[in-house]
């Protein structure tokens, strides 16, 4: 019994020196990975025979290990026993001295006849070219900043300066109809509120006193001829009695001021001309013992409980402001106030000198805060639907193209094009190239724009500017 026992424990003892020297030796061979070169991510053509620093870009030059390239040479398929292919995944073959060229498969370019060498998913040079590569250190000594592009509402400002006018339908102009002289002035200055119907002046003319004594003995012979036998004197008589009164209001002679000429039969030496609206008199023709003529106008009375505001906005914002669009309007003389208004009209040219579009609005004006030639500052808030939006930062844009740098993580940034849209109060619509969640650069992104454009054109690769 104990011989036995004694054999089972040496077999044991063989059988666990096998295993952990088969072990051993794994791990031996491993740790010993044979180093082909040392080669810059950025630029694979970049080569070197020990670790250090790329001259080019300051890079941290890594290990080509001969496993990998055997994996490589083996498309994926695992080789020897003992080597393994490495875990990440390969993303394409490319070409080391023509980085452009890739392949989804082992072999050579067919240009070159250079062998292709794999690149794996993570790696620099699986990204776009211009992708740059910053140590967390550098990151903070520049100032990089990141944001995440996200769904939001948009909603836009868009600011004219503008100008208070009145409003040209409640402007009332006073003439008179017949010639004649002033007497007596009532509306004797320029801003004089005047409500509608209140005296203004008095005048006398010599043919408006003869159309009322045509008039009065109109009315007399009519009375004289009411029992008359002859009809047709009497309807006579009427006709002319009606056309002397028609001609008495065409001279804008009130019904009331007829009714007190037929009343006290006595013609009226002075005629009183009356204010057709309330307002303010904003122009004065009216003196006293003044000539007039019907083409004299006399006053302007002008209606300021609502106003027009004529506000210039750049032709770029014309097509987000339209009839209908409501603004806010602010004044030096209200700080921290603001009042409503509405846009009426749209101008259809463009003035040629400063580029804008004039736009008329209404505005309500209750308490007279807008006074005529007033300037105010106009903004119109545009409101809209949900937009994928960005910060405005985070766009660098030449004109033509429109670029934003985006946070693989590890520090590397890749150059993405996109396409914006309308600005958004700090914020920027994106049509293409982003989606919701992406993290992009806010902050210090000119000068990885100037990196990767110097990376771009030292190793080859297409250049994003």
């Amino acid at each position: 019994m104990k011989t036995l026992l004694a054999v089972v424990l040496i077999a044991a003892g063989f059988g666990a020196g096998y295993f952990f020297r088969g072990r051993g030796g794994e791990a031996g061979k491993e740790g010993e990975r044979k180093i082909l070169y040392w080669y810059d991510p950025m630029h694979p053509a970049y080569k070197a025979d020990k670790a250090g620093i790329a001259p080019d870009c300051g890079m941290q030059l890594v290990p080509k290990y001969a496993d990998e390239q055997q994996a490589a040479a083996a498309a994926g398929q695992e080789g020897h026993e003992g080597h393994a292919m490495p875990q990440s995944k390969v993303a394409f073959y490319r070409d080391p001295q023509a980085p452009e060229y890739r392949s989804d498969k082992p072999g050579l370019n067919p240009e070159t006849g250079n062998e292709l060498v794999a690149v794996y998913e993570g790696d620099a040079a699986s990204m776009a070219p211009g992708t740059v590569q910053v140590s967390t250190e550098k990151q903070q000594l520049i100032g990089i900043r990141t944001a995440v592009v996200e769904l939001g509402q948009g909603s836009q400002t868009v600011r004219a300066a503008g100008r208070v006018m009145a409003d040209e339908t409640r402007m009332a102009r006073v003439h008179t109809r017949t010639e004649g002289w002033i007497e007596k002035v009532f509306a004797d200055f320029i801003g004089k509120e005047v409500k509608q119907g209140q005296p203004l002046l008095t005048i006398y003319s010599p043919e408006l006193l003869a159309t009322q004594q045509e008039y009065l003995l109109a009315l007399k012979a009519q009375d004289a001829l009411a029992h008359s036998p002859l009809g047709s004197t009497h309807g006579q008589m009427s006709s002319l009695l009606e056309a002397s009164r028609r001609r008495l209001e065409l001279w804008n002679l009130t019904a009331q001021q007829i009714e007190e000429l037929g009343r006290t039969q006595q013609p009226v030496r002075n005629i009183t001309v009356y204010s057709p609206a309330s307002g303010f008199v904003m122009t004065r023709n009216a003196f006293p013992n003044q000539q007039v003529k019907p083409e004299t106008e006399l006053y302007t009375v002008v209606d300021l409980s609502r106003v027009w505001i004529l506000a210039d906005v750049f032709e770029s914002d014309l097509p987000l402001v339209r009839v209908g669009s409501h603004a806010r309007l602010m004044l030096a003389s209200m700080p921290g106030q603001s009042l409503h208004g509405r846009v009426v009209y749209v101008q259809p040219q463009v003035q040629a000198e400063t580029r804008t579009v004039q736009v008329r609005l209404e505005a309500e004006n209750p308490r007279l805060h807008l006074k005529p030639e007033m300037f105010v500052d106009v903004e119109f808030v545009l409101g809209g639907g949900t937009r994928l939006m960005a910060p405005v930062d985070a766009v660098l844009d030449t004109g033509t193209k429109q670029t934003v740098f985006l946070d693989r993580g590890n520090g590397f940034f890749e150059p993405r094009r996109v396409t914006i849209g309308q600005r958004y109060d700090g914020r920027v619509e994106i049509l293409s190239g982003l989606q919701a969640g992406d993290r992009i650069v806010v902050s210090g992104n000119f000068l990885l724009d100037s990196e990767s454009q110097l990376q771009s054109a030292a190793g080859g690769g297409h250049s994003h500017d």
